[in-house]
């Protein structure tokens, strides 16, 4: 299995809401044991000890920024042979509120490039994926929105978004995808956002 988390490299975007995956990924509970190395366009770890037996996870943050991303998924996929079911695409989401994640199989790309870019590389959009909301700008363009950090208010309960994302991703690597959707289609973590 492959979960690929999206996000930009860079100090300067480490915070931002774009990388909200990367965030999450820091705090699953075997994210020390990880060993990263660079390969592929990108920061790859491989993880087998809580998996199922003669299974193995891998993690990947491509480092392509996040418009090239498919590049770094689809090299990975080709050279372990991971099926387009096995893939999990970690990104953000403008079209889930802010403290809402969710489970979903395939469909559009709400304009978000990194999945453009997985989709055009792979040559479908029938992967996996599991988006964390980061809320739509009340007004003004999308760019700065993304590439900016969270609000004092977001800030202030994202580190329960992120710890609970990652707890629910971690306590169900082996579930069946059309089980998640059923259970966490759009889970809200943080109430009243």
């Amino acid at each position: 299995m492959l979960i690929a988390a999206l996000g930009n490299p860079g100090p300067e975007y480490a915070r931002s809401r774009h990388n909200i995956a990367w965030q999450m990924i820091e705090l699953l509970s075997f994210y020390p044991e990880l060993q990263w190395d660079y390969k592929f366009k990108g920061d790859l770890a491989k993880y087998s000890s809580g998996i199922t037996e003669g299974q193995t996870l891998y993690l990947l943050c491509p480092l392509t920024f996040m418009n090239l991303s498919g590049e770094s998924v689809a090299a990975v996929m080709r050279f372990f042979k991971i099926d387009i079911q096995d893939l999990l695409v970690v990104h953000d989401d403008l079209e889930l509120n802010f403290g809402v994640m969710g489970y979903k199989k395939g469909g559009g790309l709400a304009g978000h490039n990194g999945l453009r870019s997985i989709a055009s590389s792979l040559g479908t959009r029938d992967f996996n994926r599991l988006r964390m909301g980061i809320s739509k700008p009340s007004h003004g363009d999308i760019t700065p929105y993304v590439l900016g950090t969270f609000s004092e208010d977001e800030q202030a309960v994202l580190p329960t978004f992120l710890e609970e994302t990652a707890r629910i991703l971690e306590d169900n690597l082996t579930e069946n995808i059309d089980s998640l959707v059923k259970k966490y289609k759009k889970y809200q973590i943080i109430p009243g956002q």
